[in-house]
């Protein structure tokens, strides 16, 4: 059942983790159905697995679901290649990007994941790979970059590959990213 609630709310849940999808018009039972559909078809969504959290809030003119990821069976690295793959239709982010970047929320410091913009840039999985380690280079974690290229390296497919990226870096889209130094960068 989807809970609606107010944006001020969706301030509070920094310690937790789900996945946005913006612009969600009409009825949102279908909306939820329908994700639940796709998840279950792409193999996300685990053994039956079904969100027990769906809220609804409104931001900025638009109506927005946020599908929380606590105690879900899913697989977080097909979870994000859907994510990326399908950006543009539904506006999908983490909660953890959303908070900072549409609701100005100060990123809570326990993450310690630094933002890194892979959405949009070029899908080749050692581009992003080498684009994810010069984000946690540039924040001081150079062994986290060693330790995940190596890890990538040795995943046997892309959707895992993707999946060890996003457990050290918060994946952004390069048109959210803020760093006056990387626009107009090509990726």
């Amino acid at each position: 059942m989807i809970q609606k609630i107010s944006a001020e709310d969706l301030k509070k849940m920094q310690d937790r983790e789900g996945l946005v999808l913006q612009g969600c018009g009409g009825d949102l039972r279908e909306w939820e159905d329908g994700i639940h559909q796709m998840l279950a078809e792409e193999k996300i969504l685990q053994n039956g697995a079904h969100f027990k959290e769906i809220y609804a809030f409104e931001h900025e003119g638009c109506t927005n679901l946020l599908f929380m990821m606590d105690g879900i069976e899913l697989d977080t690295g097909r979870l994000a290649l859907w994510r990326l793959r399908t950006h543009a239709q539904f506006g999908g982010t983490w909660l953890s990007d959303y908070l900072p970047n549409r609701l100005g929320v100060e990123e809570n410091v326990q993450n310690g994941k630094p933002d890194c913009p892979l959405i949009g840039a070029n899908g080749n999985i050692f581009n992003l790979m080498g684009i994810a380690a010069r984000t946690l280079a540039e924040n001081d974690q150079n062994d986290e970059a060693k330790e995940m290229c190596r890890r990538v390296i040795q995943c046997g497919s892309y959707d895992a590959a993707l999946g060890v990226i996003g457990e050290y870096v918060n994946i952004v889209s390069i048109d959210e990213w803020d760093e006056p130094e990387l626009n107009g960068m090509e990726y």
